[in-house]
């Protein structure tokens, strides 16, 4: 099983990008992906060429349970 790295070009890594149904259409998104390994890919969507950050089921899975809590929600304009 090929090890995946933070900062690795998104276009090399052999996934499927996906964006939230509320990005903008500005294309200012963040894009994610599941790895072959069961961790998670992130990207900017203003950069698909860019440097990809890798996340294990644990660090995504606190992400998303903190922002589903609101956890965040300090951080909106």
């Amino acid at each position: 099983m090929p090890e995946f790295r933070n900062g690795t070009p998104a276009r090399r890594l052999p996934v499927v990008w996906r964006k939230s149904a509320r990005s903008n259409p500005n294309g200012n998104c963040v894009e994610v992906a599941p790895l072959p390994t069961g961790e998670v890919a992130m990207r900017n969507s203003r950069f698909p060429d860019g440097p990809a950050l890798v996340y294990t089921q644990d660090e995504i899975t606190a992400f998303v349970l903190g922002a589903k809590d609101g956890e965040f929600d300090d951080l909106l304009v």
